[in-house]
């Protein structure tokens, strides 16, 4: 027989054993199998699912390793696919049996099981090892995924991403070893639209225009954290901002997402480099610092009461903290420091306002109040440099209305600067979170973006409005900022109230949103940015605000270089020493 004879008939016998029935018998390597885009079909789940067959097909990846996921990822040969887009050619093997590695092909036996989602083979009966095979071509693919589709014909296949994706979410790095990309970054839909169905259409869009990175791992902690290759470390961060190219994987349906079990290295790219403190603006008198502390307990302020019912857990965890916190908030060199997330256990010298005071240095002192801060566990706070500023009468909280008896009281202080004549009123409020804890009736997420709880912050800024405009206008007085953690994105209800009564938010004043995205963000929440703390100046205030800004020192980092975690710091690192980005403001009174 002449070689191109037997070529047809190895052609021929190829494609009939790919189009055997769902039933064929398991024999040696070679003899009739089903294809196994025939056990993945044109829909979500298998048309074969629980049905016993027999496959051959190259290992692409294994994942039999200790902490993997207890099987293989299996594709046919590229000469012997059925050549239709809309099926998939790759099967998971779930197997513990340690026959051949990556890059052989072999013959597996087993049942077709659908797993949350995923198509696999199961309850494996034999693995045959076939030999040495080239691994399959990737197949190019792109973000946002072609059609407004999940790409369920290419699950288990090799792919490799054209160009390169953004982290959008680094969150679960070290606890699960993955990253969150998208073709860009995404905002929290109503930081730029209006809640309503366009903010909730928008937040749907984004959901499925996304690819995990993952380690190749189904155990929490991996250590070390895998990326950013070698591994996580202080100065080898990776940022929500930067970029992932080389993406050549196995494209992976775990968990509810789509995901990237990578075959080679990919390549990270510092597209979003730590930025200095911004410096001050010509002509400032005042600078003030806001800064959400994450929970900043001390204890019983004398080294004891360890774990806290927020924050550290230790007293060198609190050490930590406290030492970040310290570096985050002097590097600005601000003149004024408005705090959120503060332990709300009175002025004492032990208090949590005084040990940040202490921190800070010998120049920094606290503001009192006489009223009560609430009976929340957190309160709000005023700090200042006396060798700067001084205050100007006594401080106020909110106590009426909504605040007559929840917690988190807003605080207003008059300061003036030492060397100048004007003076300004700083406001300091933290509007109930958007957890759904114990929300009922109009509290209730609505279901238009803003989440829970939006009734009562926008009946909080409300009150918060009435109560500024009634505050004494001592002489001087060139106006009022309230700034501090609104829990609240720049386009919904609480933000529109304070907007209506005239106040500016400076930071979107110096730079502006677009219909895509706003440059300054102060928080991340699962893949998005938007900004939930602000600067807002009255009408008579606002010309004398020479700068505004976001300092991205916090929220673009990964949760793994923060002070409870492990991964080794500097005392005096001041990146993610919080969860919110510090809120700039430069005044010239």
């Amino acid at each position: 027989m002449t070689l191109h004879a037997t070529n047809r008939l190895i052609t021929a016998f190829t494609a009939l054993m790919l189009w055997l029935p769902a039933g064929a018998i398991a024999a040696g390597c070679g003899s009739p199998a089903t294809a196994i885009s025939q056990v993945q079909g044109h829909q979500e789940s298998s048309p074969l699912a629980g049905k016993k067959v027999t496959v051959e097909g190259i290992i692409t990846l294994d994942s039999r390793h200790r902490g993997g996921f207890r099987g293989f990822y299996l594709q046919q040969a590229d000469g012997e696919t059925d050549n239709n887009p809309a099926t998939s050619e790759g099967l998971f093997v779930y197997t513990n049996r340690t026959t051949a590695k990556a890059g052989r092909r072999v013959r597996v036996s087993g049942k077709v099981k659908e797993f949350h989602g995923l198509t696999e083979l199961t309850d494996i009966r034999q693995v045959l090892d076939c030999g040495k095979a080239r691994l399959p071509e990737p197949v190019t693919v792109r973000l946002p995924w072609p059609g407004n589709h999940p790409p369920e014909h290419l699950e288990n296949m090799r792919v490799a991403v054209a160009g390169s994706l953004t982290v959008i979410d680094n969150y679960q790095l070290a606890r699960y070893g993955e990253l969150t990309l998208a073709s860009a970054p995404q905002s929290i839909p109503t930081d730029i639209l209006d809640p309503g169905p366009e903010a909730i259409e928008l937040r749907q869009h984004q959901q499925k225009h996304r690819l995990l990175l993952d380690d190749n791992q189904g155990v929490r902690n991996p250590d070390p954290t895998p990326w950013p290759t070698p591994s996580l470390s202080a100065n080898n961060t990776v940022r929500a901002g930067d970029t992932v190219s080389a993406l050549d994987g196995v494209l992976d349906f775990r968990f509810d997402a789509w995901r990237l079990q990578p075959i080679t290295a990919p390549r990270f790219h510092k597209d979003n480099r730590r930025p200095e403190a911004p410096e001050r603006a010509p002509q400032t008198s005042l600078r003030l610092v806001a800064l959400n502390l994450e929970n900043y307990f001390n204890g019983d302020g004398q080294g004891s009461g360890f774990p806290t019912p927020r924050g550290a857990e230790t007293s060198s965890q609190f050490a930590k903290q406290s030492r970040r916190l310290v570096a985050a908030l002097t590097l600005p060199d601000p003149d004024v420091i408005a705090v959120t997330e503060l332990e709300n256990d009175g002025h004492g010298k032990h208090s949590a306002l005084a040990t940040l005071a202490q921190a800070m240095g010998d120049h920094w002192r606290y503001v009192i109040s006489d009223e009560d801060a609430g009976n929340d566990a957190i309160q709000t706070g005023l700090l200042y440099r006396a060798d700067r500023v001084a205050p100007v009468g006594p401080a106020k909280r909110l106590v009426t209305g909504p605040f007559n008896r929840l917690g988190r009281r807003p605080l207003a202080q008059v300061f003036r600067p030492l060397e100048h004549g004007r003076s300004v009123r700083i406001i300091v409020p933290h509007l109930k979170s958007k957890a759904c804890r114990g929300a009922s009736d109009s509290n209730r997420d609505q279901g238009d973006g803003q989440g829970c709880y939006n009734h009562r912050r926008t009946t909080a800024a409300r009150a918060l409005v009435r109560w500024a405009s009634e505050l004494p206008q001592p002489q001087g007085l060139a106006g009022t900022l309230i700034t501090g953690d609104l829990n609240s994105y720049t386009r919904e209800e609480p933000l529109q109230v304070l907007y209506q009564a005239g106040y500016t938010s400076m930071v979107h004043h110096f730079h502006p949103c677009t219909a895509t995205g706003c440059p300054h963000h102060t928080y991340r929440y699962r893949g998005r940015h938007g900004s939930l703390d602000y600067a807002l100046a009255s009408p008579a205030l606002a010309p004398r605000v020479t700068g505004a800004w976001s300092w991205t020192a916090n929220a673009d980092e990964p949760r793994a270089l923060g002070y409870r975690n492990a991964a080794q710091t500097p005392e005096d690192f001041p990146w993610r020493s919080s969860d919110h980005n510090p809120v700039i403001t430069d005044l010239a009174l």
